[in-house]
């Protein structure tokens, strides 16, 4: 059986690696768009405070991956995928090629969710979704640092990612206003209580925090940059950062016919409406519509899917109990899962 993966992230990674020790006598492929290497994304929003992030951010080389037998198919883009003759048409540097597969899993991953208000400018922001756009926003910082000014930065959402990019950035020693269009922080994910904890752990950490601040879009005034809010222009500001959520990677899905919503959409099984075809990690979406974007659950996801796939299980997956955390400097609530 030929299992192809599409996606290095921690669904399709741990995935293959555990596919790979269940079925020997499976051939595997990987195809990915990431040239780096299998790196943890949680890392990305504390990418600023150490110095040593862009190499332990990597947890393994593709190498160790193909030594383990796993053909990785990096920097390459899947051009099509016909799900009749159970192909898939890619390219990378070297030109197109073709793989058959038995069973295809989907695992691609998400985007930074772009407000429609600032699309029009995406040339004056920086988002935090990938290891390059974390090297592309140190390489900005570095720059600022050896004009021996201290760096000024407005964060866009107060959400679990922008509330762990502006603790980290304050714990750099920079200055950190971060809006948020709602009363409180995280208020997905946080009990009011906890909510307030955090305000004042971010407060205490020097970070400016406005609340209901709804932002209209951004404008660059000389070499700086000013937030449009309704009533009001801040200013002053060496970069922005949006921090407003994610949005699933459905296009692939949604090209080949297979059935989308805000996510892929798969049943108990992680199938999608094509048996061949599963789909796991923060891109699946579930009967009841929910969206599993923590690390836990993922794992859980492609721990039960090697499972299946190897027949050691006929069980449908069902969700584990867990508690996420948001890691803010000084902050430890765990918070229920909530999306």
């Amino acid at each position: 059986m030929h299992v192809v993966v599409i996606g290095s992230g921690v669904a399709g990674i741990t995935f293959a690696e555990e596919l790979r020790k269940l079925g020997p006598q499976c051939t595997l492929s990987i195809i990915t768009r990431e040239g780096h290497g299998y790196y943890s994304r949680p890392m990305l929003s504390h990418g600023f405070s150490r110095e040593d992030i862009e190499t332990k951010i990597i947890l393994k080389p593709f190498d160790s991956l193909r030594d383990a037998g796993i053909a990785v198919h990096a920097e390459t883009e899947v051009l099509s995928l016909d799900r009749a003759r159970k192909t898939i048409t890619c390219r990378n540097s070297s030109g197109e090629f073709t793989l058959n597969y038995d069973k295809t899993v989907l695992a691609p991953g998400s985007d930074a969710l772009i407000p429609p208000p600032f699309q029009t400018s995406r040339d004056l922001f920086f988002v935090v979704n990938s290891l390059d756009d974390l090297i592309e926003l140190r390489r900005h910082r570095e720059s600022i640092v050896e004009t021996s000014e201290t760096p000024s930065w407005a964060v866009i959402g107060g959400g679990l990612i922008g509330c762990e990019v502006a603790s980290d950035l304050a714990k750099a020693g920079d200055r950190v206003v971060l809006f948020h269009a709602l009363a409180r922080l995280m208020e997905r994910q946080l009990a009011e209580e906890d909510s307030m904890t955090l305000l004042k752990v971010l407060q205490d950490h020097g970070i400016e925090i406005r609340l209901d601040a709804a932002v209209q879009g951004f404008e660059k005034i000389g070499e700086s940059y000013a937030v449009k809010l309704q009533n009001e222009v801040a200013t002053g500001f060496h970069g922005v950062i949006v921090a407003c959520g994610f949005k699933p990677r459905v296009e692939l899905a949604r090209r080949i016919g297979l059935n989308v919503n805000r996510g892929i959409r798969v049943d108990a099984f992680l199938r999608t409406n094509d048996p061949d075809i599963h789909a796991i990690g923060d891109a699946a979406e579930f009967a009841d519509g929910r969206l599993y974007a923590y690390i836990m659950p993922i794992r859980h996801q492609a721990f039960w899917l090697a499972r299946f796939l190897a027949g050691q299980t006929a069980e449908p997956w069902l969700p584990p109990d867990f508690k996420p955390r948001a890691k803010v400097h000084g902050f430890n609530a765990a918070h229920p899962y909530i999306f």
